[in-house]
């Protein structure tokens, strides 16, 4: 058997009521929650009963999925389930991180709370959105992008994905064009254009947040959203930088597997990278987090 990597969801997948199954049934995802409700108070009533509406909200989701992920992530590491490797999608990126050793959980709770809320903030600067491409090569979107100068590839997902992230208005002639080259474009459930020049701002006050906290070296592989590769020692520099940098999810991931990962764990309420993974490589093994624990008998 090969290696074994966790890799933690970004924004989108949320919903109301999620986490809430893990904390009722184990203890060890019921203290990751107790922890964030201490440092902010309300969190799981917020992933238990917040509206979608409530949940959508940068500031919201990211402590959320956060607390959610770090909760599953506990679970399978009780039930003597570690991985190897570790990489995370966008918000997903500070989960790894925490899970790998570079942060203790409330440090990485902390940290992914002040990133909402800069990333919110910066996103109602100007009145953008985000969309996935989808049946188009990077090189279409990248042609059909350049015909706008306020939207950017953003994020490279697998085969045939590629996530878009601009100027709300410049949309639905963006969205026109992609239709005319044989492809869709679908709105995402997300408020800003992350991961683009738009996102520089709370980038760079990110990396502030970053230099008043301890980083310690990880102890798992951990993967880069920005390189596509694993980290070296430049964990404050990459993290602060992913903010408004492409996330290059389909090159990390073969990476991954040429590294020796045959097994990931999608952790966080959906199956978006479980689905992105089985399109850049159908031999190798990927579930979602309540997929394996319930063929695991947990």
């Amino acid at each position: 058997m090969g290696k074994v990597a966790f890799v933690f969801s970004g924004q989108g997948d949320q919903y109301p009521g999620m986490g809430k199954p893990i904390v009722e049934r184990f203890p060890a995802a019921a203290k990751i929650y107790g922890m964030c409700d201490r440092i902010r108070p309300g969190t799981s009533e917020q992933c238990f009963g917040g509206s979608a509406e409530e949940l959508a909200q940068t500031g919201n989701t990211q402590p959320c999925l956060f607390a959610m992920e770090l909760a599953a992530a506990a679970v399978l590491m009780e039930k003597g389930v570690r991985p190897d490797a570790v990489a995370g999608f966008s918000l997903g990126e500070v989960v790894a991180a925490t899970v790998a050793g570079c942060f203790d959980p409330e440090t990485g709770f902390r940290l992914v709370c002040r990133r909402g809320e800069l990333m919110q903030a910066e996103a109602q600067k100007h009145d953008t959105a985000m969309a996935a491409v989808v049946k188009l090569t990077a090189q279409q979107v990248a042609a059909i992008a350049e015909k706008y100068p306020g939207i950017y590839p953003v994020n490279f997902n697998c085969p045939g994905n590629v996530t878009v992230s601009g100027l709300a208005f410049q949309m639905g002639a963006f969205s026109a064009d992609v239709k005319a080259a044989g492809g869709r474009a679908l709105p995402l459930k997300v408020k800003g254009a992350f991961h683009s020049p738009f996102m520089q701002g709370a980038a760079d006050a990110f990396a502030a947040e970053l230099r008043k906290v301890e980083i310690r070296d990880h102890e798992i592989a951990l993967y880069s959203n920005v390189m596509g590769k694993p980290y070296g020692e430049d964990v404050a520099a990459l993290l602060s930088m992913q903010i408004a940098s492409p996330v290059r999810w389909e090159d990390l991931i073969r990476n991954m597997i040429g590294d020796g990962v045959d097994t990931f764990i999608e952790i966080g309420p959906g199956r978006t990278l479980t689905n992105m993974i089985k399109k850049i490589d159908d031999q190798v093994t990927a579930k979602t987090v309540t997929e394996f624990l319930e063929e695991s008998g947990c």
